[in-house]
């Protein structure tokens, strides 16, 4: 035990998810030890995401892709972290470079998962439950310290000012004042075998607006051309695409807004969690089970039970490797219809 802690670190070099996921413990952390400074590692691209949060002190931006890639980027990167001094460091990403960042920075005390890369640089090593919440295998982080945090914690998000008012224009400039009627949609991913069929998103959105809803499609740049595609096959005028025009935080706040969020198993699901917004997820090659689900209190998750050949990966993959594509195909738009009107009706 340590006898005196100022200076937390945590590693979570992953994607924008992973982090979200990851925030419970930065939480956790700084209600046990409210004086303590609380950095985390992060890559470029979801630094965003701890903008505002006062349980994190400073995003340490690691662009393991960038300018950071390699042995050099790594050195400088350690240098960097070495004058910084931290007392201890949590190390929820299971990379090997994770864990090597960590171990030559000089931190004394490193704790880590026994499914990380090169763990023998860890401390502590944690074993990792594959069937348990990442939030609750996160915090089991902290067993080294006494801490068996039982209470259920979700992540917390917080958009800033100029991310509410860019949310609001593009809700007035769209003419959208049906806000009681909105959902969200968020039809991408980054991997194949976990999005739902494009034409099925379509016939889902042409029940939905003939309902009375109010459709907004959201997503990265990336998913621009999906959302447009869908866009422009739905009968109804009630639906609009913010894909590629809003950052993660003002989509947060944006699926804030909303009724509920349908989504594939992607980031969107963990944003309208943090927003306490009520998810519909569609899960294909993967499965709850692995600890990705949506961890609100009444989210609902659709999926295609006792399939011999599903899940097929922890984190899906470019297509489907007995070339089916059960697990998706089977799901009907009708299924998630009427999952959405059970969820809004509890």
């Amino acid at each position: 035990m340590i006898s005196e802690i100022n200076k937390i670190l945590i590693v979570q070099t992953a994607f924008a998810g992973d982090v979200i996921l990851t925030l419970p413990l930065a939480q956790v952390l700084s209600q046990r030890y409210p004086l303590a400074l609380i950095d985390m590692v992060v890559i470029p691209r979801t630094a965003e995401l701890l903008s505002n949060h006062p349980a994190i002190n400073e995003a340490v931006i690691f662009d393991k892709q960038g300018k950071d890639s390699g042995i050099r980027g790594l050195m400088r990167q350690i240098k960097i972290i070495r004058k910084k001094n931290y007392d201890i460091a949590f190390i929820p990403h299971r990379s090997m470079r994770s864990a090597v960042l960590v171990k030559f920075t000089g931190i004394k005390h490193r704790i880590g998962f026994d499914k990380s890369g090169w763990r023998f640089l860890f401390n502590n090593v944690i074993h990792y439950d594959t069937f348990t919440h990442e939030i609750e295998r996160n915090l089991s982080l902290l067993m080294p310290f006494g801490i068996d945090h039982t209470e259920k914690e979700l992540p917390q998000l917080f958009p800033a000012f100029h991310d509410r008012k860019k949310v609001g224009l593009f809700l007035s400039d769209h003419g959208i004042q049906h806000v009681n009627s909105l959902i969200s949609v968020a039809p991408g991913t980054v991997w194949n075998t976990k999005q739902w069929l494009k034409e099925r998103f379509i016939e889902l959105i042409d029940k939905l607006t003939a309902n009375g809803f109010h459709i907004i499609l959201i997503g990265g740049d990336a998913d621009a051309e999906l959302c447009k595609q869908i866009n422009n096959s739905v009968s109804s005028k009630h639906v609009y695409s913010a894909a590629g025009k809003l950052t993660l935080l003002q989509s947060a706040e944006l699926i804030r807004r909303c009724k509920l969020l349908i989504a594939n198993d992607s980031a969107p699901v963990h944003l309208a969690v943090a927003m306490k917004t009520p998810v519909v997820a569609i899960f294909g090659a993967t499965a709850p089970e692995f600890g990705f689900a949506p961890y609100g209190k009444d989210d609902v998750v659709v999926e295609i039970k006792n399939l011999t050949c599903r899940p097929c990966s922890i984190h899906g993959g470019p297509k489907c490797p007995i070339k089916t594509f059960d697990c998706m195909k089977r799901i009907t738009a009708e299924d998630v219809f009427k999952n959405v009107i059970s969820r809004l009706t509890k």
